[in-house]
């Protein structure tokens, strides 16, 4: 009898050991992906200010880098000499110019499904599919080509679908099946993330939880996203920095009733971002139903953003100064739209959301999630300037403070993401003293845009999911 126990003991302990075995595989394989998405978004993010620097800023005169965040400043390799003649006009042809570009270099070398960002990541892991390894080096170039030639748009979307072409190329190169695919794909986006935004901890969560629109998450794809973050993380942070993004002035929440103003910036935020999603989902069927080639579109849509860049640069790529400005001072320096700071960051959210839907609506290859950032930053920091005029001076509404409540709250609502929204926001700004009405805000206006996403490629929860169905 005891040999019988001892004898079953002993395959139980082996299958306990083969469990762990498959997780270190899993984790092992997450660290390649990792490191391969560290150096790939290195790269990357190089080219994109490369581009702004000697497109945007040199030859469009738009001077964006002093009034870049920390830590986003990137300096180039080699400087050349500013146009003496004043060429401010080519702001309002370069978004063309770099759209059509990128259009034409992705039709011809990369398939059409794959001009997407993060969508196209999402579509692919819910069926099951890889992604092929030619998509990074043309994902790269033409992202570059649009938001580094003023294209209103994100680096995050390319970025993430770089980060699931390398989950899919270690997965092909370690010949593994469909269940290893799909959970180094997820890797591969939270390493992105990670890396891009220095928010290793939000970027694994991403991981896992942008899959669906609801609160359901995958689980088992937590663990290699934290592995992938972490090294992509720490590879990018080699070349630019630890910093957080944003350089902000730490303000604590000490005053139980800033959660009713908190309360109405949840609302704001949830009708602000049905508005984003409605004109994006519009101005995309608009230009689907026309009969014009793709480089046509594109071209369209990177003129129009062109128009309203040179009257309000701000919106032009990923207009991170702005959510500066609005952690720094208040909005009180910000009179670029009018004499009324609240007022002009209301016109920024306008204008960037017809800028970003007309860019990434008709084709442009661009992210969705950094306009959201700005997006909900703006309207928080409206809705601060606004509570800080009418409430007594002893409630101490701080417009920064809104403005960071706002972008988590936006992204919480409008990606659906709330989890990753609530500890990205504390990463990206090095404050984590504004956790408690973050968390308020988040899960309120996440709970008011039920229904609401900005991608398509989201099913609701595992079971609506053609790869658990």
């Amino acid at each position: 009898m005891l040999k019988q126990i001892s004898r079953g003991s002993f395959k139980l302990f082996l299958s306990g050991h083969g469990m762990s075995v498959k997780t270190g595989k899993y984790v092992t394989l997450a660290a390649f992906v990792g490191v391969l998405v560290g150096f790939v978004t290195v790269a990357f993010y190089w080219m994109i200010h490369l581009a702004k620097v000697y497109v945007m800023e040199d030859l469009g005169h738009h001077d964006f880098m002093s009034m870049l965040p920390k830590g986003e400043i990137v300096h180039p390799f080699w400087t050349v000499e500013s146009l003496t003649d004043p060429h401010r006009w080519l702001l309002v042809f370069l978004p063309a110019i770099g759209a059509v570009l990128g259009c034409l270099l992705i039709r011809r070398f990369a398939r059409v499904e794959h001009a997407r960002g993060t969508d196209s990541a999402v579509k692919a892991f819910h069926r099951g599919e890889s992604i092929s390894r030619g998509v990074i080096p043309v994902k790269s170039v033409a992202s570059v080509l649009t938001v580094g030639f003023g294209g209103s748009a994100g680096y995050e979307g390319p970025v993430t679908l770089l980060g699931a072409a390398c989950g899919s190329v270690v997965n092909r190169a370690f010949r593994l099946d469909k269940r290893a695919s799909r959970i180094l794909m997820a890797a591969g986006l939270a390493a992105g993330i990670a890396a891009l935004f220095r928010a290793p901890f939000a970027g694994a969560i991403f991981g896992a939880e942008i899959f669906y629109s609801s609160s359901d998450m995958e689980a088992d794809t937590i663990m290699p996203s934290v592995v992938a973050s972490v090294m992509s993380y720490t590879i990018f942070c080699c070349f630019y920095g630890w910093e957080p993004l944003f350089d902000m002035t730490p303000c604590a929440f000490v005053n139980g009733l800033r959660l009713l103003p908190y309360l109405v910036l949840a609302f704001v935020v949830a009708f602000g971002a049905r508005f984003y999603i409605s004109v994006f989902r519009g101005t995309e069927r608009w230009f689907s139903v026309r009969t014009w080639p793709m480089w046509v579109r594109v071209g369209t849509g990177g003129l129009v953003t062109g128009m309203l860049g040179f009257v309000f640069p701000d919106i032009l790529g990923s207009s991170y100064a702005l959510i500066q400005t609005a952690f720094t001072a208040g909005g009180d320096s910000f009179g670029r739209y009018g004499t009324l700071p609240a007022v002009g960051f209301l016109v920024f959210f306008f204008v960037k959301v017809i800028a970003t839907s007309f860019t990434v609506g008709s084709g442009g290859s661009g992210g969705l999630f950094a306009p959201a950032l700005a997006c909900g930053g703006a309207l928080g920091a409206a809705t601060g300037l606004f509570f800080r005029d009418i409430l007594p001076t002893s409630v101490g509404i701080n417009p920064g403070a809104f403005a960071l409540v706002g972008m988590a709250s936006f992204l919480a609502s409008s990606i659906r993401v709330p989890l990753t929204s609530i500890i990205m926001v504390a990463e990206i700004s090095g404050n984590h003293e504004l956790l408690l009405p973050t968390m308020w805000a988040c899960c309120i206006a996440f709970w008011l845009n039920n229904g609401w996403s900005l991608y398509r490629s989201q099913v609701h929860s595992r079971e609506s999911s053609p790869l658990h169905g």
